[in-house]
């Protein structure tokens, strides 16, 4: 690291040594007097000195020759305590070689004997962090999105900068910003880049991938689920499949996403695109029982859709000619709705309850428990079918639920359920 930050920035590699006073009665004298002559080659002379003592260093950080003050901020000797007094230097020149040789110093100021050096330092780049001009916050950025001895506080401050150059690198390459900063940015509904930044991080900690799931952004969340470094807990996994059946950006990523629980990609394989099946079956990462579980549902999509000399059909087809053979049954049905063959049902529930498809999908689209058990009954299914339907199509809020009587029986009466079928059947003209 410190060989690459000699050749960034031109500089020899410096080591870093607690300074210690070697005073000199006679030589500090001459030097008070250079410091305060009105000759800058002399003064100048004197601020490249890595001999000139420490006290006088620190005067001519305030010289009033930009040339001089920028010997002193470049001078291994000056000592670090100078800082946070150059980091607000006039000069754009002197503050940005300041901050090069602060970035340079830290790996070995992070050590613990010099943790008060290393104070000093962060100072004096928290104040850089904020400096008006551009060049110099990217400076920093562009450096110490690689460093993990990086103060928390400045990389912090970067990661909300007004300048995608600057904000950016922090927030997709820094480890040393803090998970509580990341989760604050994510909480001020940012842009959509800082999320997809964020989500592309070489780590991710389950509280921040929650986060970025819950900011329902689509793009961050492909790269949140394509992001083998990303801790997702199980809840959120479950609730990214369940959002992925209507979000197919999410398909191809979540089929390659490894150590994935074997019964969210059991439920994945119903519903993506049968061009990534491929992908599902070339996975290793399964018990044999599982993977035997996944490769018969995998079939049975592709069966499912296809006549009797496995040509593609439509749904319509497909539920027309079974309901013409009296084959349109509760398995075909319950089939349909685990391999998310929504058309199919609906087509189904339509012919089965001599409603019009119309009538059907207003029954489904209400979100009503009681409106698709009434549906489900006039088809002549069973609660059974009744309440996965419910919770997989109609998606009825989990408290809105109507549940089988004592684990079979429809529990709402006839009269109940025609008044459901009545209220949603056209009026005759």
């Amino acid at each position: 690291m410190m060989s690459l930050l000699a050749r960034l920035f031109g500089a020899k590699k410096q080591k870093i040594t607690v300074p210690k006073p070697h005073h000199d009665p006679a030589r500090y004298e001459e030097e008070r007097a250079i410091a305060a002559s009105p000759k800058k080659a002399e003064r100048l002379k004197l601020a490249q000195n890595p001999r000139t003592h420490l006290e006088i260093l620190y005067y001519l950080a305030g010289d009033s020759d930009d040339e001089v003050r920028l010997a002193v901020a470049r001078n291994a000797a000056t000592p670090i305590q100078a800082s946070p007094v150059i980091a607000r230097d006039k000069s754009v020149d002197v503050r940005l070689a300041l901050a090069h040789r602060l970035m340079a110093l830290l790996p070995e100021l992070s050590e613990e004997q010099h943790s008060q050096l290393y104070a000093f330092a962060a100072q004096a780049l928290g104040v850089l962090a904020l400096d008006e001009v551009l060049k110099v916050r990217l400076a920093l950025s562009s450096v110490l999105k690689d460093m993990a001895c990086a103060p928390p506080q400045v990389v912090a401050q970067l990661a909300r900068d007004m300048e995608r150059q600057v904000s950016e690198p922090i927030l997709r390459y820094c480890s040393a910003l803090p998970d509580k900063d990341l989760l604050d940015i994510l909480s001020e509904h940012p842009q959509p880049w800082v999320l997809e930044a964020i989500a592309g991080r070489a780590h991710l900690s389950n509280k921040v991938s929650d986060a970025l799931y819950e900011t329902k952004n689509i793009p961050a969340g492909t790269v949140l689920i394509g992001n083998d470094g990303a801790e997702i807990a199980d809840d959120t996994l479950s609730k990214i499949v369940e959002r992925a059946k209507t979000t197919p950006e999410w398909h191809r990523p979540l089929c390659l996403r490894k150590h994935l629980p074997a019964f969210l990609m059991r439920e994945i394989v119903g519903f993506v695109d049968e061009s990534l099946h491929k992908f599902i079956l070339d996975r290793t990462d399964f018990d044999t029982k599982t993977r035997a579980e996944i490769e018969d549902t995998v079939k049975r999509r592709m069966r499912f859709l296809v006549d009797s000399k496995g040509n593609r059909i439509a749904p319509k087809d497909k539920v027309l000619a079974l309901h013409k053979e009296g084959r349109l049954d509760e398995d075909v049905m319950s089939d349909a709705l685990a391999l998310r063959e929504y058309d199919f049902i609906q087509m189904g529930l339509s012919l089965k309850s001599k409603l019009p498809l119309d009538t059907v999908k207003r029954m489904i689209e209400t979100r009503s428990g009681k409106a698709v058990t009434a549906l489900v009954w006039r088809a002549g299914l069973s609660m059974r079918f009744a309440l996965e339907l419910q919770r997989e199509l109609a998606k009825v809020p989990h408290a809105e639920l109507v549940y089988p009587r004592n684990g079979t029986d429809y529990p709402l009466s006839t009269q109940e359920m025609d008044w459901q079928i009545g209220f949603f059947k056209p009026e005759k003209s």
